[in-house]
Order: C-alpha cells, then structure tokens, then sequence
C-alpha cells in the first residue's frame, strides 16, 4: 500500500508518499480501500505540532472507501460494503485500518467520494447548528469562513432551521459561494469591520451567536459581534488558538457565553454516530443541503492540497484521491 507520511512535524513539505506493507485487520477492526479522504484543518494542527502527537504517523481523519478485510468482531459489515469515517487517523492511503466502531455505512443514491467530502464537516455543521446552540426561527447567527467546507455547510443548515444569516469572506467570489448557499448577508473582512457590520445589520443588538473556526484574528470581533447574554462557538483554529481569556470580560460584555467545541463529543455514541452521519446523507441524497467539491489531488500532492487549504485559494471542499 502506498500512504503518506510525517516522521517530523513542520510545513506541508514534511509529508512525503512511502510504500508501507499493507496491515491486518486486529479484532473488531476493517481494512478499508480508500477511495477518497478528506482535507481538514484537523490534519494541518496535527501536521504542523499544534496538536501533538505521536511521530511518525499518516495524517487523515476522514475517508470513505470500500471495506477489503474484516477481523473477528466487525459484525454489521460484510466485504465489499461503503462506509465512511470522520474520527479514524490514518487516512492519507491507498488502505486504512478502522475500527468498526467509527465506521458508517453509506446509503444508496450518495457517492463514494461525496460522502468522504461530507461526513466531517457535515456532522460538525450539524451539531453546531442543532446542538451546541439553540436555534429558532428568527435566531441571527454570524458564520466566518462562510465560503469553506463547514461554513458553507452551516449556512445551509442555519437556513432550514429559519435563521438569519450573516457570513464573512474574503472576497467578492466567497461572497457568490456564501449568499448561494442563503446566507442573508455577506461581510467582507478584508474590507470591512466585520463586528461593526454585526452591529450595523442588527441595528445595534448583536448577533445571538458566533460560529468561529478561525481563532486568533477574529475572537476579539467575534466577541464585539454578540449581543447581551450571546453565545460564541468556536470550533477550529486556522490562524492559530486563542489565549488565555479573563472570566471578567465575558461579564462586562454583557454576560457573553463562550464555549470550545469538538465533533468527537457530540458522536460520543455510536448510536449518535449513526444518527447524526444519517441525518447527513439523508438531507445530501435529497438535495437539501449541497457539498461543492472544489479540487481533487493525487495523494502525492498532499502537501499541495494543504498549501492551498491554509492559503484559502479556494472555497468548498478539498479531497485527495487514492
């Protein structure tokens, strides 16, 4: 089998293409025969060293293959079936070991390759907008990065709970992605204030609530953005994490509430695995919510495909093919 590896952590450059031996499956455990694997920010941290780890590894959290082998225990499954996973390292490889655990089935009338464009981020637009906070109908919600894998994603499903929504970009062409995806307004950062447009297009109030996967450069805003007794979601860190904040000005911004976020605590169960990737596939397969693939790489572009990622030269998903 032929994976990509990093033996030392640092720029996309580190992660080079090696032939490896292909593994056996251990107990309740499968052999996937990866098709396609999502890019994410979460391989960029691991990548990079902001979430260590132990070294050498094969970056990848999020394929959808084809299962090839299965061990004793991986009932439920049989060879030759679809699945995805959003939660399983490994997957920048022609083959990936899984636990079945982490494993779900894809449904007919989904592609391979779409559903290892969607299951991450889809799962995590999910849980953030029906989970984390309590949308309503009429519930002002600001989205960053509206143009990218989740945002674009979160807009979507923001829009079916009767939100209204405003998203920043980086340009003109972001604008176009995040106002058809339904976002009502569309801020660009580059050229605007965005809490101050928060403020503006809410007449004075605030946004209910922040969904921030950039950290560092837009905390402060995404704070200045809320009204009293707003909630700011954070969920990723693409310009870097966030420091240590005092208690005190979430009290003097007017009793703010902020919390840090992961997909792995809201499928904490398989049964809300299954329900939250079900919930997914079903609105994908009926056309209710859209994945816009942007860009397909070989696995030996892998370093090209994160370049472009952090760079935001594109807006929807990036996936590498095997």
């Amino acid at each position: 089998m032929k994976a990509i590896r990093v033996h030392e952590v640092g720029p996309p450059e580190v992660m080079r293409l090696e032939e490896l031996p292909t593994p056996e499956p251990g107990a309740g455990q499968a052999l996937v025969r990866v098709e396609a694997t999502g890019v994410n920010f979460l391989e960029v941290y691991r990548r990079s060293g902001q979430y260590p780890g132990p070294l050498p590894f094969t970056p990848g959290m999020e394929g959808a293959g084809v299962i090839a082998k299965l061990a004793e225990g991986g009932s439920g499954f049989k060879l030759g079936d679809r699945v995805a996973w959003a939660a399983s390292e490994g997957s920048y490889a022609t083959h990936a070991l899984v636990t079945v655990e982490q494993l779900v089935p894809i449904p007919d009338g989904v592609g391979t390759r779409d559903a290892a464009g969607i299951l991450l981020q889809g799962m995590t637009a999910h849980y953030l907008s029906h989970s984390t906070y309590p949308i309503e109908a009429g519930s002002v919600a600001l989205v960053h990065a509206g143009a990218g894998g989740v945002g674009r994603l979160l807009v979507q499903m923001l829009k079916l709970q009767g939100a209204r929504v405003l998203a920043t970009v980086g340009s003109e062409e972001k604008a176009a992605v995040t106002r058809q995806a339904g976002a009502d307004e569309a801020i660009l950062y580059t050229q605007q204030d965005f809490a101050a447009e928060a403020r503006r297009l809410t007449g004075g109030r605030g946004v209910d609530v922040v969904y921030d996967g950039v950290g560092q450069d837009t905390f402060e805003g995404s704070l200045a953005s809320l009204r009293s007794r707003g909630w700011l979601v954070a969920y990723g860190q693409s310009s870097g994490p966030v420091g240590p904040i005092e208690s005190r000005r979430l009290m003097e911004g007017g009793s703010l509430h902020y919390t840090r976020v992961s997909l792995v605590h809201y499928t904490a169960t398989r049964q809300e695995l299954l329900e939250r990737a079900g919930i997914v596939f079903e609105w994908l397969g009926s056309g209710k919510i859209e994945l816009r693939v942007e860009k397909t790489y070989p696995l030996a572009e892998a370093a090209q495909a994160h370049d472009d990622l952090v760079s935001r030269r594109y807006a929807g998903k990036l996936l590498l093919i095997s």
